[in-house]
């Protein structure tokens, strides 16, 4: 099955008794076991799996759903005009009905341009599926669905590459796919699942680069004839990889920045980490003075300027919003910079007071402390047809978790704290970090800003709930060389709980894929009911 013994990996970077006993190269780059073949094939097949949910009827509901109300249509105007523009009051319905005509029409092109409190980099993406497909519920849901299935190959191949098990890759894979608000959010022309996306694949980049690292740091060691001073790693490929990545996850949306922090210092963190495991006399000093100036260039400059680029669009058409398109081409060249730069910065700093003033009252909004427990989810969609055969009839998508995943989820992360309490293993600490990082500063927003916010803003979350369920299962499972009846049971638990995540994922299949079904059905499926519940 998989080898997740505390051998596989060492804990607190060298100084486990146990792990002190291998060589370095096994410490430091433990080998993956199985099949090139099937560390591919295996996450493929999720992948498929997966992909086949969030492709089938992918155009269900044939309407505009909760904020695709802006974001189709703001994805429409960039690929059209650059930049995001105003339209017509009866948009939505024009849009149903196959007409492109939305976008009102002014005399002056900066009256028509509209004002957004979000990057352009999603609507970017939505809008690639509606220049393919057309303006219709198929076209601004493909890029959603796209990249919701791509995160679930992403997702089992670092869960692979983590836990050097190709079974507890695929796991992680499976029950992204399984996850409803995964689901919902890959099938809606949402930002969200865009900024998701983008995270996990900066991370993934991270941890493909510190196995990259550790490996150069070993070759080194092997010839090193002096301990004084270790090498300098190099360009770091993947780290600029996940510079660029973490860099769209902010051109998608602003609360990218707080991963962008916490992955840096954690890829430091790891960096002397592995110079103190080779037996490097000053591992924290020497990180700093050779790894510090490049990664902050790769972690900090690259995803501004990836954010800046993000804005082409709107830095060479004349119809952004505070755009001085006029003022800025009237005095050539540098003056055009200096000036679009000048406007531009004031644009951000509007977005910011947006983003600082969002307390509107919404029947859907939650606080960040229960976004785990699943206590109120968002409607995506809800209507009431006639043809399910029944007395009264529900359509309906609901933006909530899968309660099986959430909860088992919950339950792994706590026992991640106590893990790496007790052993310093990287792989909670990464998890716990990545967790705290996109969870915590809500609760800044909710106390301080008293700020609108919704459930589905947890989605970032959810890889590294994932990731925590399947480091425990990988505990649960045992080493390899456990006695066959603890073996057993370690594979039996693990089986009962990805199998009550499908059974789960299935009953709420109807209410998350607008199926019509009869009321009573519909009810039946409501967690937590009342005005407060999931009704």
């Amino acid at each position: 099955m998989t080898d997740f013994s505390q051998q596989a990996f060492e804990h607190a970077d060298g100084a486990h008794d146990d792990a002190s006993r291998m060589s370095l190269r096994e410490r430091l780059v433990p080998p993956m076991p199985g099949s090139v073949l099937w560390g591919w094939l295996g996450p493929l097949i999720v992948t498929v799996f997966g992909a086949f949910l969030r492709f089938y009827h992918l155009a269900t509901p044939k309407a505009v759903v909760f904020d695709e109300t802006y974001y189709a249509k703001d994805a429409f105007a960039t690929i059209k005009y650059g930049a995001e523009r105003q339209f017509v009051e009866n948009a939505d319905k024009l849009m149903i009905s196959g007409s492109t005509d939305i976008f009102k029409t002014c005399e002056q092109v900066s009256d028509c341009a509209a004002y957004v409190v979000h990057p352009p980099l999603g609507k970017w993406m939505i809008g690639i599926g509606e220049s393919l497909f057309g303006l219709n519920p198929f076209g601004w849901r493909f890029a959603a669905a796209v990249i919701g299935s791509l995160s679930i190959l992403i997702l089992a191949r670092v869960a692979r590459r983590m836990t050097r098990s190709t079974l507890l890759g695929c796991l992680a894979g499976l029950l992204l796919s399984l996850d409803a608000l995964h689901f919902v959010l890959s099938r809606s022309a949402l930002l969200d699942i865009f900024l998701m996306f983008w995270v996990l694949a900066g991370f993934a980049c991270l941890v493909v680069d510190r196995d990259r690292t550790r490996q150069a740091l070993v070759e080194w060691r092997e010839s090193a004839a002096s301990l004084d001073a270790g090498p300098r790693l190099g360009w770091r490929p993947w780290r600029l990889a996940a510079g660029l990545c973490l860099g769209a996850g902010l051109a998608t949306k602003w609360t990218a920045i707080f991963f962008i922090a916490a992955f840096a210092i954690m890829s430091l963190v790891w960096d002397a980490g592995a110079r103190r495991a080779t037996g490097l006399r000053r591992p924290y000093r020497e990180t700093f003075r050779l790894e510090l100036p490049l990664a902050a260039v790769w972690m900090g400059l690259v995803p501004l300027v990836t954010y800046v680029v993000s804005f082409g669009g709107w830095f060479f058409t004349d119809k952004g919003w505070d755009r001085h398109w006029d003022q800025a081409t009237s005095q050539g060249p540098v003056f055009f910079i200096v000036d679009s730069m000048r406007s531009w910065v004031g644009y951000q700093l509007q977005m910011l007071g947006s983003h600082t003033n969002l307390s509107t009252p919404h029947n859907y909004q939650s606080e960040p402390w229960s976004w785990p427990l699943l206590l109120r989810p968002v409607a995506f969609f809800y209507e009431t047809p006639t043809s399910c055969g029944a007395a009264s009839c529900s359509q309906a998508i609901l933006g909530t978790g899968t309660p099986v995943i959430w909860y088992g989820a919950l339950a792994a992360l706590i026992g991640m704290i106590a893990w790496y309490v007790a052993t310093r293993d990287w792989r909670a600490g990464a998890v716990l970090l990545a967790y705290a990082a996109g969870w915590l500063p809500w609760f800044y927003y909710a106390i301080v800003d008293n700020r609108t916010m919704f459930l589905y803003y947890a989605i970032p979350l959810l890889p590294f709930m994932i990731l925590a369920i399947v480091l425990a299962c990988g505990l649960i499972l045992g080493p390899a060389d456990a006695p066959q009846r603890r073996r057993l049971a370690g594979a039996v638990g693990v089986g009962v709980f990805a199998l009550l995540a499908l059974a789960n994922f299935a009953w709420l299949y109807p209410v998350i894929a607008a199926e019509v079904i009869p009321y009573p059905d519909w009810l039946a499926r409501m967690l937590f009911g009342g005005a407060k519940g999931w009704i």
